[in-house]
């Protein structure tokens, strides 16, 4: 037994072993459940607490090393530290999933106290241990300053009194209980005899399964059971694509593996911190067998098949309008270039966790923090072999997805070590287990040929996408289909050739993350306009406004600009900047970008909420996950705006597969158009209930008790179709954006003008848009996920994410809509649009610095990567 130190902890003294870490002291024995575990490795700052006044990352510090410290948390703060600091986070709009957010008050604590009047680069400085992946770090700088400004002058916190109308910046729901960490994750719940499991993963790409030998392991006394494939009850495959399902739950003994992410077996413990010790007693044999580590190896004749298909191409899509090559022939100038897009690391803040147990006689309950509560429901009943209705799921606080927590990751291993064993588990992902297991964004090649004629109007263009979908199928289908159907660009003409296959490698999986395969197909053809410029003698900027998409126009996909489009109008918008720039002798790139609201391409797309009246208030209740974009915020302003009701009326509740309505995946930035409007029509229904009950404030009294449902189904066409003008999406979101460039080639100021229609809520959609401008920033120019031999090379604090000393000054527009769909009020997504044309933007700024055509991500011999190998 280790020696035992004394310590305080919010003024209280306590006592610990000396080798004990001071952030599992904290959550397990004290239950200070704000501090949370990001990384274990001290990299991230989510960990962050004070020791004598002094940030402390709590993840890598024994209790030896706070013996006599007082240690603060942020529920040891005063209340009135955290009566500001709420309202501080809260004013700003510096909330988003949250998960960094106590850790980033405690690093401003020790700031203030010191420095009272701190300037932007201290607050930079400051935080420079504290990773957010969220916000970009503009707004949480300006809630310190807010913060600064309120105990500086001893100033009441203000009070706010909202309408709740759209376009006003209502304070989000969550942001008082994420910044001072009394909202839940799925690792802050614990229960009673609660197990932990974790799974035993392969120790080779690809490798058939000889023996698994769970003796020792078994023999160990903290082991519970360790399981295999024979344990699962009921399907072994499962998918977040139902048709696809070729994800195996398990590897059983005599399968192969297909990743070094597949599990092998399943142990479950006692306590948490025996895990790794019996999972190392698991014995396990091999025959060792060459993996396929790249497209054109898994293409190759002969080539060994990953699953039970005629080859390991996942998808192919073949988009044809005109004739390109004919079209390309006769145009005056044409560019060809090969682009190459890495694999890219979501880093999310929360590492993936979930608890089951069991419910009832013959039911299941699991806690999750994914994406869709619904699919983890379907995935995991298929998997036990139950009916659905018999899984309850209930979605937690999600610390980040961007949309690496569409596929399951730890809630079927939970539910099937509680099923078996009836017992609460809870599963949680270390951090590299994390990296190593969950779908990155797609690796992709892209070829691309683009012809203008003389005047510099665009005429045709042609590519052959390959993208590496990894071990599984995931979402690359789909993936490859957005990259496809955006590649040719927001711009009017219509002749195209792109040829895209998906293949299986046994790589890590490539999946759904933020922007969804249109960031690489993007970056290649705003690349080769950028060049088409150059040679008809015009600025990138006319060449882009010559060829906006606008109103009544065709996109190259065919279907038809609906008056809501705007994107001549983001262009202007950032005219000015642009030209004003150049002539200074700054070095400046521009781009533009456009992404789908919704899954479109024919497929069932529905959301649905329902507003029920209870006990005097009106509960807005949606399966919809907010992942940090603020989904509460947005159905309550459109509640508010249907009915003219003020927020405080509203209780917007948390996804519950008993309580909530299937609204559908969070993903292809589709809530805010699909959920808003499902909301939209169950507010009119209430509205209309209300005014038939008159206009006394007894109103909702009269309607105790009745719910009021709205049900939104978006009708495209699917790819391929024969019509002259099919409906791909029933929304688009369009951006221009501006990077401009310091003489030292560092990334001064990213300007961006949106057409997202309506907006909700002006600050958290520019919140959303600076933390996308931010990851499009780091995928041009610092991060990076290499592989060799199919095991990644990342850990996470070699990922390249960026720190809020290193993050440029941003300026966003929003571009009013003349003409706004009626659809939710004329909103548009945000979430995806907000990374994708920064990307090229950068590209364009260094080519304008240097003369340099990049066509690699991240891009070397710049400012971040000089000369790097990658």
């Amino acid at each position: 037994m280790s020696e035992r130190v004394a310590f305080s902890v919010n003024g209280i003294q306590t006592e610990g072993g000396a080798e004990r870490k001071l952030l599992d002291f904290l959550r397990e024995d004290l239950r200070l459940t704000a501090v949370k575990n990001g990384c274990g490795t001290g990299a991230c700052g989510a960990c962050t607490v004070l020791a004598d006044g002094k940030p402390l990352r709590s993840c890598v510090t024994t209790l030896g090393k706070v013996e006599g410290k007082q240690i603060v948390t942020v529920e040891g703060l005063s209340q009135r530290e955290k009566d500001v600091y709420a309202f501080a986070f809260a004013e700003a709009g510096a909330v988003q999933c949250g998960f960094c957010i106590p850790g980033m008050v405690l690093s401003a604590k020790s700031l203030i106290d010191t420095d009272p009047n701190p300037a932007e680069e201290a607050i930079r400085k400051a935080l420079r241990a504290n990773i957010c992946r969220c916000t970009g770090y503009k707004k949480i700088i300006e809630a310190v300053s807010i913060a600064a400004g309120l105990f500086r002058n001893n100033a009441p916190v203000p009070q706010r009194d909202f309408s709740g109308i759209l376009g006003e910046n209502l304070h989000r729901p969550d942001a008082a209980p994420k910044t001072l960490g009394t909202g839940k994750f799925a690792d802050d719940l614990t229960f009673d005899g609660m197990l932990h499991a974790s799974a035993i993963r392969s120790a080779h790409p690809r490798a058939k399964v000889l023996k698994i030998d769970p003796s020792a392991a078994l023999a160990h006394p903290d082991c519970v059971v360790v399981l295999t494939a024979k344990d699962v009850p009921g399907n072994i495959k499962i998918g977040h694509l139902a048709f696809l399902s070729d994800y195996d739950v398990m590897i059983d003994v005599g399968g192969t593996t297909r990743f070094i992410g597949d599990a092998l077996a399943l142990a479950v413990c006692r306590n948490k911190e025996c895990l790794e010790e019996v999972k190392a007693l698991v014995k396990i044999d091999y025959e060792v067998l060459e993996p396929l580590t790249d497209p054109q190896m898994a293409m190759a004749p002969g080539a060994p098949l990953i699953h039970s298909k005629e080859n390991n191409i996942l998808s192919h899509e073949h988009l044809v309008r005109g004739g390109a090559n004919d079209a390309l022939a006769q145009s005056l100038y044409v560019v060809s270039k090969h682009y190459s897009l890495p694999f890219t690391e979501h880093a999310f803040m929360e590492p993936e966790c979930a608890v089951a147990m069991p419910e009832g006689e013959d039911g299941l309950l699991l806690y999750s923090a994914g994406q869709s509560i619904y699919d983890e429901q379907r995935e995991c009943s298929r998997m036990l072999g139950i009916p659905p209705e018999k899984l309850h799921v209930v979605g937690m606080l999600v610390g980040g997805g961007f949309g690496g927590k569409e596929d399951m990751s730890v809630q079927h291993h939970a539910c099937l070590a509680a099923w078996v064993l009836k017992k609460p588990v809870k599963v949680l992902l270390s951090r590299q287990e994390s990296i190593n297991v969950h779908p990155k964004r797609h690796a992709m090649e892209i070829e691309l040929t683009t012809g203008c004629d003389e005047n510099g109007i665009l005429t045709a263009m042609k590519a052959e996408i390959v993208s590496d979908t990894g071990a599984y199928g995931s979402l690359g289908g789909p993936v490859l289909q957005r990259a496809c159907t955006h590649a040719a660009g927001p711009y009017n003409y219509q002749v195209i050739d792109i040829d895209g296959k998906a293949v299986y490698t046994n790589n890590i999986p490539g999946g759904a993350f933020r922007g969804f395969g249109v960031p690489q197909s993007c970056f290649a053809t705003e690349s080769n306009i950028n060049l088409l410029a150059e040679m008809v003698g015009i600025s990138p900027w006319e060449f882009r406004y010559r060829n906006a998409i606008r109103p009544g126009q065709v996109l190259p996909n065919g279907q038809i600009a609906e008056g809501d489009v705007e994107l001549e109008a983001c262009l202007l918008a950032v005219k000015d900047i642009y030209e004003k720039a150049i002539a200074e002798g700054k070095h400046v790139g521009v781009s533009c970008g456009f992404k789908n609201s919704g899954i479109g391409v024919g497929l069932p797309d529905i959301s649905r909420c329902t507003l029920s009246v209870e006990q005097g208030m009106i509960h807005i209740r949606t399966s919809a996950a907010c992942i940090g974009q603020g989904l509460a915020a947005v159905v309550t302003q459109i509640a508010c705006q249907a009915t003219g009701l003020p927020p405080g009326q509203f209780i917007a509740e948390p996804p519950d597969t008993l309580r909530t309505p299937n609204a559908g995946t969070t993903t292809a930035s589709r809530q805010t158009v699909f959920t808003g409007e499902a909301t939209r029509l169950a507010a009119v229904q209430l509205k209309e209930a209300l005014d038939k009950e008159g206009g006394g404030l007894d109103r909702l009294t009269a309607l105790e008790g009745r719910e009021f449902c709205g049900e939104y189904s978006g009708v495209t066409d699917p790819m391929g179709s024969d019509k002259p003008n099919p409906v791909s999406h029933v929304a688009y979101g369009y951006a221009a954006t501006l990077a401009i460039l310091d003489d030292e080639g560092r990334v001064e100021k990213l300007v961006a003008a949106y057409d997202i229609g309506t907006v909700v809520n002006p600050k958290n959609a520019e919140g959303q848009i600076e933390g996308g401008l931010l990851m499009g920033m780091g995928y041009a120019l610092t991060e990076d996920f290499p592989m060799e031999g199919g095991y990644p090379k990342a850990k996470y604090g070699t990922l390249g994410l960026i720190r809020a000393t290193e993050s440029p000054q941003m300026e966003i527009m929003f571009v009013k809509p003349k003409n706004p769909s009626p659809l939710v009020y004329g909103a548009k997504g945000v979430g995806e649009l907000a990374t994708i044309p920064v990307t090229p933007a950068i590209a364009a700024a260094y080519y304008a610095k240097d003369g340099k055509h990049r066509t690699k991500l991240p891009m070397e011999e710049t400012f971040y990567r000089k000369g790097k190998e990658k």
